[in-house]
C-alpha cells in the first residue's frame, strides 16, 4: 500500500478486500466547493422536496440489502445473517427523522406583543462534515446525514477506512436519488460528497472555513484530535466516543429474559458496539443463577466465517483488536478473576487471528482494566453487589457515560436509580438500542452533543431571531 491509498484488510481471511486512492488536495477542494454551492441552493428548497429526496435515497439502500450484508461481512466481519438488521435500523432512523422534520424545524413564536412580530427560525449551518465509524457503518452515519440534509445543510462524508465501501454506497444512493427526482445538477453533485481522507487530511478539513459543523464517532483519542483540529474555530462538534456501559440486575428481575438480553447486549457484533454491555452488577442473591443462565446461552454461539449463514459470532475487526481483548482477559484472570467459558468450545478462536471466543468473567474488581477501560470485544465482567446503593456507585465509577440499564419489575425503583446514574440514556429491561425518538447523547469521555430526536435537529441548525416592529 502506498501513502496515497487506503486498503481494506478483511477480518475474514486477512486478504485485501478493496483498495482506494486517498482524495487528493484538489479533489477535497473541489468537493468542498461543490458542497458549498449546493448548500446555497438547498437551503431554499422546500422541506417537502428535501423529504422526497431523502426517502428516495433510503429506498435505494433498502433495495441493496443483500449486497450490503455481504460487503459488511468482508469489511468488518458481521455475519451475513445479521445484514438486514443494519439496513432495517438505517431505514427506521432515517424515516423517523424525515417524519419529525417539519415539527422540529418550525418557527418558535413567543407570546404576542402589540406592534411587533417576533419569532425564531431554525437555520441551516452550511456544510456538515460527518466522520463515521466502521462498527455500524450505516446506522452511525444516518444519525447525522438525514437530519443534516433535512435541515438544509449539505454533507461531506468521511467514512472509516475499514468500511469505505459503505460510504461510497451511501453517496451513490443519494446522488441517484437526486437525479431520480430531477434535482438540479448542482445538487446532484454536492448534496452528499464522499471523500477518502487520512488523519491529516481530516484534520485539515475540520479547520477549513467551508465546514460549518463536525459530527465524529470514534475513539476518545480521535475525539481529542477533532477538538484540536477545530481549536481556532467557533464551530459545533458532535462527539460520540464510546463507553463502558453497565447493567444492574436486581433480585426481582425476570432472570431468563434478562440473561438472554444481556448475552445479546454483550456479544452481538462481537461486542463491538459503543453501547454494548461491558460490565454487569447483580444483587448477590441472584448472582450465581444469572451467571449460570448467561453461560448456557453463550455456549450456543457459533464462532466462524461471517459468510456462513450458521455463524452467529464473526471475527473482530482486526487481529490487534482481538489481541487487546485477549490481554485484558489474561490480566484479569492473573488478578483473580474467574473465566467461565472454555476457548476450546469455539474452535475458530485462535491466537494471532481476529477470531475470539466470547468470555464471561466473575470475581472481578474495579482494580482490573476489564472493568474500567473499554474492551469493545466479546467479553463481560459480572460483579455481585449488596443493594441499589452499591450498584449505583459501581455504575458511576467510570469516565464514560453513554448508556446504563436496570433489570427489574419495579418501575418506580428503576426511575429512582436512573435519576442517580451518570449516563446519556437509561434503560429498564432493555439495552444496546437506539430509539430515534430519543436523544442519543453521553457525558464524560463519551463526548458531547446529541443526535436523533428533535434535539438532533437543534444540533444541526442555528437559531435566528426575527424582531419586526410593525406598529406605527
Amino acid at each position: 500500500m502506498s501513502q496515497n491509498t487506503v486498503e481494506i484488510t478483511s477480518p475474514i481471511d486477512g486478504s485485501i478486500y478493496a483498495t482506494r486512492a486517498l482524495s487528493t488536495t484538489s479533489q477535497v477542494d473541489s468537493g468542498l466547493n461543490q458542497a458549498t454551492a449546493a448548500q446555497a441552493l438547498w437551503q431554499d428548497t422546500p422541506l417537502e422536496a428535501r423529504a422526497d429526496f431523502v426517502l428516495r435515497a433510503l429506498d435505494i439502500i433498502d433495495s441493496q440489502r443483500r449486497e450490503i450484508a455481504l460487503e459488511l461481512a468482508w469489511q468488518m466481519g458481521r455475519p451475513v445473517r445479521y445484514g438486514d438488521g443494519e439496513v432495517n435500523g438505517f431505514l427506521q432512523r432515517g424515516r423517523h427523522m424525515v417524519s419529525i422534520a417539519k415539527s422540529a424545524l418550525q418557527p418558535i413564536y413567543p407570546d404576542p406583543q402589540d406592534g411587533f412580530e417576533r419569532y425564531i427560525e431554525r437555520r441551516p449551518l452550511g456544510v456538515v462534515l460527518v466522520v463515521a465509524a466502521w462498527n455500524y457503518p450505516y446506522l452511525i452515519a444516518v444519525n447525522s446525514i438525514v437530519p443534516a440534509l433535512m435541515a438544509g445543510n449539505c454533507v461531506v462524508l468521511k467514512h472509516s477506512g475499514q468500511t469505505l465501501l459503505s460510504g461510497e454506497r451511501m453517496a451513490a444512493a443519494f446522488q441517484t436519488a437526486a437525479r431520480d427526482i430531477g434535482l438540479p445538477q448542482t445538487l446532484q453533485d454536492g448534496l452528499l460528497t464522499c471523500l477518502h481522507l487520512d488523519h491529516g487530511a481530516t484534520a485539515k478539513a475540520v479547520g477549513d472555513a467551508r465546514i460549518a459543523h463536525v459530527n465524529f464517532t470514534g475513539s476518545v483519542s480521535g475525539g481529542h484530535a477533532i477538538v484540536a483540529a477545530a481549536k481556532d474555530r467557533f464551530i459545533g462538534l458532535g462527539l460520540e466516543l464510546g463507553g463502558k456501559d453497565p447493567a444492574y440486575v436486581r433480585k426481582d428481575a425476570d432472570l431468563d429474559a434478562t440473561a438472554e438480553a444481556l448475552v445479546d447486549g454483550s456479544f452481538f457484533n462481537s461486542g463491538q458496539s459503543c453501547c454494548g454491555i461491558e460490565r454487569i452488577y447483580v444483587e448477590a442473591s441472584v448472582h450465581d443463577a444469572l451467571v449460570e443462565r448467561m453461560c448456557a446461552l453463550t455456549k450456543d454461539y457459533v464462532l466462524g466465517s461471517p459468510l456462513d449463514e450458521a455463524t452467529t459470532l464473526g471475527p473482530m475487526v482486526r487481529r490487534q483488536a482481538a489481541d487487546m481483548v485477549r490481554q485484558q482477559i489474561a490480566d484479569a484472570v492473573s488478578q483473580g478473576a474467574k473465566a467461565w467459558l472454555e476457548e476450546s468450545g469455539f474452535v475458530a478462536s485462535q491466537n494471532g487471528t481476529p477470531y475470539l471466543a466470547p468470555q464471561i468473567l466473575t470475581q472481578v474488581t474495579h482494580d482490573m482494566e476489564i472493568m474500567r477501560e473499554e474492551s469493545f470485544g466479546p467479553v463481560v465482567g459480572i460483579m455481585a453487589v449488596a443493594d441499589d446503593a452499591e450498584a449505583i456507585a459501581k455504575m458511576n465509577d467510570s469516565v464514560y457515560g453513554l448508556t446504563a440499564s436496570v433489570w427489574t419489575k419495579d418501575t418506580k425503583a428503576a426511575k429512582a436509580i436512573g435519576a442517580q446514574v451518570r449516563t446519556g440514556t437509561f434503560f429498564m429491561n432493555r439495552c444496546d438500542y437506539l430509539d430515534p425518538g430519543l436523544a442519543w447523547t453521553g457525558i464524560g469521555d463519551t463526548g458531547r452533543g446529541a443526535s436523533l430526536s428533535q434535539i438532533g435537529y437543534e444540533q444541526l441548525t442555528r437559531p435566528m431571531s426575527f424582531h419586526l416592529k410593525t406598529g406605527a
